[in-house]
């Protein structure tokens, strides 16, 4: 089954519109799928969805502490 394995993302169903002359016409389902790509996570290959990879990967910003300047 196409499911993340870090965070059990998996498939929905939707509804599909199409436009036709300036009017929307529901022609109906269509599946939608995550993008899952192979990722080394704790030096394990998985298959994990981009959004993941990207928290995986972002940097923690930490604020640094104001000093006073002297004169």
């Amino acid at each position: 089954m196409r499911q993340c394995e870090k965070c059990n993302k998996g498939s929905v169903i939707r509804g599909k519109r199409r436009l036709l002359r300036g009017h929307y016409n529901p022609v109906g389902q269509e599946r939608k799928y995550p993008n899952l790509q192979w990722a080394i996570v704790n030096g394990v290959r998985k298959k994990i969805c981009v959004a993941c990879m990207k928290t995986m990967h972002r940097k923690v910003h930490t604020k640094k502490p104001k000093t006073a300047k002297s004169k």
